[in-house]
């Protein structure tokens, strides 16, 4: 049984979207696969935006995301969920990553920055939605704001491997959005 956490980062709070749908089918297939599945549903939580390194190494952490942390240092493999925005993640998922990743609990400052990771043993899974082709943002964007994730933040603390789906076309008239839930749901079973 592998321990997972599915991280749902839209931003809207108000109406179901793709991502909650991408979430939901790959939480489906993990508990029908006998793996463990706790959520944590950003645009709920409440997240502080960090405004100081001050603040960031030494702040005091707010209720959830103390509850976050717990939730991730028990995991095996961590599913992030969000769409694309401006290029980018939402600025409410890289509040979060800002929040969690402290000193401490996602890395050591007394390391080298090439071991400092305290989250190794882990592996992730993130998925991003866009309303341009998958291809696209690929080759044109180069996946910048995925390879920031992977390697910037999720290496960095020691999680590996890091696997990526990339659902482009999300506001097409042919986008067949129910493929796609049942491609979440196999890779849930898997918890890969």
């Amino acid at each position: 049984m592998t321990r997972i956490v599915i991280i749902q980062g839209h931003p809207d709070a108000s109406e179901l979207h793709l991502c909650h749908a991408l979430a939901d089918a790959y939480a489906r297939g993990a508990g029908a696969g006998g793996h463990s599945v706790e959520r944590i549903e950003l645009a709920r939580i409440g997240v502080p935006f960090l405004t100081s390194q001050k603040e960031q190494q030494h702040g005091t952490l707010s209720p959830p995301i103390h509850d976050a942390q717990v939730k991730i240092r028990r995991a095996d493999h961590l599913v992030f969920v969000y769409p694309l925005w401006l290029g980018c993640m939402p600025a409410l998922v890289k509040a979060f990553l800002e929040q969690v990743a402290r000193p401490g609990f996602a890395y050591d400052t007394s390391r080298g920055p090439f071991d400092s990771g305290l989250l190794s043993g882990k592996s992730a899974r993130v998925v991003i939605t866009m309303g341009m082709p998958a291809w696209y943002y690929r080759v044109v964007y180069g996946c910048h704001s995925l390879k920031a994730l992977k390697v910037g933040i999720l290496h960095f603390a020691g999680i590996r491997p890091v696997r990526s789906t990339l659902v482009g076309k999300v506001n097409a008239g042919n986008f067949d959005g129910a493929r796609w839930v049942a491609r979440m749901a196999a890779t849930g079973r898997r918890a890969s």
